[in-house]
């Protein structure tokens, strides 16, 4: 491929563009319409930007990249578990969360947690927390996009221009958009990818010779892609990554935000119960044409994304523009959506009650546009470095956001927790999970057994999960020895704010 290619990413861009302008003439000023879209979300647009912002880089290029080197079963991890996992926490944790929003008009999940405990301590700390672990996951999307385009390009393009140029769009377009526009074009976006991804999957087959075809070539190439834990990971792992990963989206700032925006408690229920059928469009046809690839007789460079050379092996390259245009829609949708959360967490949370309490709606808004270009630009001189691969950088942070998901539970479904409960329900974990990340792995010989400290996993089982139980469990421990009572505030918000 040349530069040709890359006008039909441009284009696309401008259209949505077009749409983000939009809805910046029709929608308001103030911060809750830039943040929220004023609560009016209907069942199409809440299913639509929430699954599109969840089609992020760690989904379409590192599934497919995944399925390649470990199978197909990576379909049950991520189509099948996490979309029946989520569905379900959509409707414990989110329910709850719609009820309490909508009775007290809270933005996001620190100042309703910080209100009811009375607490600025805790709503700075699930700020501090969410903003440190959303830095990666956005940086994640810049580094998919300097990867696509150098790809799409061959080269002509280098990976830090085409980092850069997702980063100066979204910058633009979520300054003018909020989360209105957001949500119109992650309509746009999550269709669009949805229909050439199956064409593209259709066109492919039938180059093969049928889907049995393609299946028997791959279990010749690699017999272990047919069994269940055959591949390069373990089940401990596989359900491990599951559990964090499922627990870890209920949390992410753009998701958990969009717990507060539906219009009715209908709207609500009905894109929950959607949303296991969606996610299984999408990663059935990603991860099988991953899985498929490695029965092909192509040559896929290390560090090369797989569905990129297979749709240059297989399409015309017009075609795989198009797939990498709705590659780019993925990313620009989750970003988009990350930026915008991540702004109203540093606004809401961090500049509103410890800057400036007597700011005005209109204010912080624009803080908060000034905040989505300092953001982005610290995470796009952050991926020039290249600091691990995008599943690596994803499930990092899928397991810095699962930690919190325990005590927030605790908190909507427990009168009697406390706010000592909450801080030390979310900092410990939280401490002890960095160490993990940040501090190699040290062996030490123990009774003559070689025992790795500060590891990532232990047996085969993700030491996230160990974490998220510590946290469940200080979280109602503290709060039974601590002494604050629970007034009539807090009994309100544990059942639900009516």
């Amino acid at each position: 491929m040349s530069l040709g290619p890359l006008g039909i990413v441009l284009a696309y861009l401008l259209l949505a563009l077009g749409v983000g302008l939009l809805a910046y003439r029709v929608g308001g000023n103030d911060a809750e319409d830039f943040y929220l879209a004023s609560r009016t979300l209907g069942t199409l647009v809440l299913l639509f930007t929430t699954f599109a912002t969840l089609l992020s880089a760690f989904t379409f290029f590192g599934g497919p990249n995944l399925a390649y080197a470990a199978g197909p079963e990576w379909i049950l991890v991520m189509g099948v578990m996490d979309g029946v996992l989520f569905a379900l926490l959509w409707y414990v944790i989110g329910y709850r969360q719609w009820l309490i929003g909508r009775a007290r008009e809270y933005v996001t999940l620190g100042e309703m947690l910080g209100d009811r405990f009375a607490s600025p301590a805790l709503r700075g700390l699930v700020a501090g927390v969410s903003l440190l672990w959303l830095f990666p996951y956005v940086m994640l999307q810049q580094m998919g996009a300097g990867e696509a385009i150098r790809g799409l390009t061959a080269g002509a393009v280098p990976y830090w221009g085409g980092a850069a140029l997702i980063t100066v769009f979204m910058i633009v377009y979520v300054m003018l958009a909020g989360l209105r526009g957001v949500a119109w074009t992650d309509t746009l976006q999550g269709l669009f990818m949805l229909s050439v991804l199956w064409i593209a999957v259709v066109w492919i087959v039938g180059d093969l010779g049928g889907v049995g075809a393609a299946t028997r070539g791959m279990v010749a190439a690699n017999p272990d892609f047919a069994a269940l834990g055959g591949g390069l990971y373990s089940p401990q792992f596989i359900i491990s990554s599951a559990v964090t990963i499922a627990f870890g989206v209920t949390m992410f700032p753009q998701i958990n935000q969009r717990f507060f925006v539906a219009k009715s408690a209908t709207v609500l229920k009905r894109s929950f119960a959607l949303w296991p059928v969606l996610v299984l469009l999408l990663f059935v046809p990603a991860f099988m044409l991953g899985a498929w690839a490695a029965g092909l007789p192509i040559e896929v460079p290390e560090g090369a994304n797989v569905l990129s050379v297979l749709l240059a092996e297989y399409t015309p390259g017009w075609f795989a523009a198009l797939v990498v245009a709705g590659a780019m829609a993925a990313m620009m949708s989750s970003s988009d959506s990350m930026l915008l959360s991540g702004s109203s967490y540093f606004t809401r949370d961090l500049y509103r009650p410890f800057v400036s309490p007597e700011a005005s709606d209109r204010r912080e808004a624009w803080i908060a546009r000034v905040g989505v270009a300092i953001f982005a630009t610290l995470a796009f001189v952050a991926s020039l470095s290249r600091p691990g691969t995008l599943i690596q950088v994803g499930d990092t942070a899928f397991s810095g956001f699962a930690l919190l998901a325990p005590p927030v539970i605790v908190a909507l479904y427990w009168e009697a927790t406390t706010r000592d409960g909450m801080l030390v329900g979310v900092g410990v974990p939280q401490a002890l999970y960095l160490a993990h990340v940040l501090v190699p792995s040290t062996p030490v010989e123990v009774g003559g057994t070689t025992v790795a400290l500060l590891a990532r996993s232990y047996a085969g089982w993700d030491v996230a999960l160990a974490f998220m139980l510590l946290g469940g469990a200080l979280t109602v421990g503290v709060s039974l020895v601590s002494s604050q009572a629970v007034d009539e505030d807090a009994t309100a918000f544990a059942v639900g704010g009516d």
